[in-house]
Parts: C-alpha cells; structure tokens; sequence
C-alpha cells in the first residue's frame, strides 16, 4: 500500500491516545473506512473540513495541528521526514515546512543535519 507523510501522522496521533480506527471515526463523525484510507495513503488530500474534524476528536498541541493541515496541501513530503519530526518534538511547523523544501540530490536523506543546518541559518 501507498504511505504518505499525512496518514503515518494521523495513525500516530491515533496511537497516543491508543484508540481505533472506529473510535477516532465515531468521534470526528468520519466513516472508519475513509480514515484508514487517509492513513494508508490510499487517500491524499482530505478536505480541510474533514481534517478539522479529525483534530477536534484527536486533540493534537497547536504544532500538531499547524503540520496537519501543511500535509493536507502537500501530499508528497516524505513519510520518512514526517517520522522523524513526530519523534522530535523541537521540530517547530516552520522548519518542517523548510525541511520538505531540502533536496537530497541522490544522498540518503540525513534529517537532522539538515534541520541543523536550518537552524543555523535561521539564527544568524
């Protein structure tokens, strides 16, 4: 099945809470189905209506939120840079949204020097 960066944040937020697909669908008043499809990357680019009502019922911080609806409108940033932010807290919206601007020109991508570079630039 297809991944993206999108689904792989939901189904993490998910996880925190430990909830279902069913629960987090109940509780946004999303069918089941559609939330695994955004999860799985089988579906890209939910409406904005339906991503706010994912957030009501999932509850993530404000830089939970801000990422969210950034993947809603960019469905092709690396689900591996979205792994990586989830576990970094300090990654602020504003540098992820930069991090997915890097181009790796063929080299595997290596996140954190990246985001160190980017924060040395942003500080000076």
């Amino acid at each position: 099945m297809p991944d993206s960066a999108l689904g792989d944040w939901l189904k993490g937020l998910r996880a925190d809470r430990n909830w279902s697909l069913r629960e987090v669908a109940q509780r946004a008043g999303v069918d089941h189905a559609y939330v695994y499809r955004l999860e799985t990357g089988v579906k890209e680019s939910p409406s904005i209506e339906v991503i706010d009502k994912l957030i009501v019922a999932l509850t993530p911080s404000p830089r939970d939120v801000e990422i969210l609806h950034f993947l809603t409108g960019h469905p092709n940033v690396d689900p591996g840079l979205a792994e990586f932010a989830r576990g970094d807290a300090s990654v602020s919206p504003q540098e992820f949204h930069i991090l997915t601007t890097v181009v790796n020109r063929g080299a595997r991508a290596d996140y954190a020097t990246s985001l160190a570079r980017i924060r040395k630039f942003m500080s000076e």
